[in-house]
Formats: C-alpha cells, sequence, structure tokens
C-alpha cells in the first residue's frame, strides 16, 4: 500500500503522472499507476536511515540553492533530499538510462526542481561551479577509479561534496573496493579540496570536501 507512513506518496504520484502522461490528481495519479503495474515501491521512505539521516543533517547545514546529486540510483537519497530539502534546486544524473528515465519522470510529473540525465560522473557536462553542493551517495565504492569522479565532483561544486561509502566488505558483486577513512580523505583532497571530514555511521562513511572558495 502506498501511503504517507511508509512512502514518499507525492513523489510516487509525481512519477504516476510523469510516466503515464496524466495529470491528475495523486490518488488517481497511484491507483491508475497500480493498475498499470508501475513499480512505485521505490518510494519507501529511507530518511530514519542513519546513512540517509546523516546525509541530510549535513545539507541541512550546508543550505545549498542547488545541488548535483551523481549516481541517484533508485533514489535512496535523492527522495528524501527532495522531501526535506524543499525549495533546494536538483539535478540528479545517472550512468544507466532507465534509472535516469525514472527520476525524469518524477520531474515531469510536478517537481519543477528537478532536473535528471543520463551521464557519467567522471566527465560531468556541467560548468565549473555551477552547483553549490555535490553530493555521490553509496556510489565510489562501484567505480574501478574513483579519482576522475571525485576531481569531476570538485569542479563543478562551488562549497561543497558530500560522500557516503560502505566501511567495510559485503557480499554485493557490484562493489569493487572499500574504503578506509584515510583513503576517502585521501581521494578528495587529491581532487583539490581544501578540508575533508570522515565520520562513520553504521557500517558506511560520510565525507565532506570543503571547495576553495
Amino acid at each position: 500500500m502506498i501511503d504517507d507512513a511508509s512512502h514518499y506518496r507525492w513523489l510516487a504520484a509525481c512519477f504516476a503522472r510523469g510516466t503515464l502522461g496524466r495529470y491528475v490528481d495523486d490518488d488517481t495519479a497511484i491507483a491508475e499507476a497500480e493498475r498499470a503495474g508501475l513499480r512505485l515501491h521505490r518510494f519507501k521512505r529511507a530518511a530514519e536511515l542513519p546513512r540517509v539521516r546523516a546525509v541530510l543533517g549535513t545539507l541541512r547545514g550546508l543550505a545549498p540553492a542547488s545541488l548535483l546529486d551523481v549516481g541517484s540510483g533508485r533514489g535512496v537519497f535523492l527522495w528524501p533530499v527532495l522531501d526535506a530539502l524543499d525549495g533546494v534546486r536538483v539535478t540528479a544524473i545517472d550512468v544507466q538510462p532507465e534509472r535516469a528515465a525514472q527520476i525524469a519522470a518524477v520531474a515531469r510529473g510536478g517537481v519543477d526542481r528537478l532536473a535528471a540525465a543520463c551521464m557519467d560522473g567522471g566527465r560531468l557536462g556541467f560548468g565549473d561551479g555551477a552547483f553549490d553542493v555535490a553530493t555521490v551517495l553509496e556510489v565510489l565504492e562501484h567505480v574501478a577509479d574513483p579519482a576522475p569522479v571525485a576531481a569531476e565532483l570538485m569542479r563543478v561544486a562551488r562549497r561543497a561534496v558530500v560522500a557516503t561509502v560502505p566501511s567495510h566488505e559485503d557480499d554485493n558483486p557490484e562493489h569493487v573496493r572499500v574504503f578506509t577513512a584515510d583513503s576517502l580523505r585521501a581521494l578528495f583532497e587529491t581532487a583539490g579540496a581544501r578540508r575533508v571530514t570522515v565520520d562513520g555511521v553504521r557500517g558506511h562513511l560520510t565525507a565532506v570536501a570543503m571547495c576553495h572558495d
């Protein structure tokens, strides 16, 4: 059941409208989406996950007007950010076309401050300092060479980059590396950060890399 207690219902309705091309109220959009077999459980609430809560707290402190999220995937972090940080303009990218298209459907269905694109994090098509803050959340452990991604993030962010990674090995076959606090800090220092703060949160590391300006 898609309700407000368990899901970001308003975002599920936006996805339904944007996918079906039917610009109706939330209840009707969700009912039609369920009849059409659309998967709405990707909008399950995740804000109470410790790593998500930590990121939301950091972003509230930074108070960006614009944010780039690299590797948005299924939206585990993206939906809580959109829900909690009202007014922030978010550009979400993913290297997988299907996932980028799903995010674009949410934007099309009623989230005017959201934009989406299919793009490689190591080759970002944005100008220097295009965003107040950039995030890369549970992405770097999937990347064979994270250095170009970190460099691009530092280039396009005016103020800070926020990153999260697992802090230990797990059984996910898509994870190709494990970071330590030192290696995560070094990654962003090499990319040009003036200061990097790394904290641990229940099986994960979170890093805040401050830009030069």
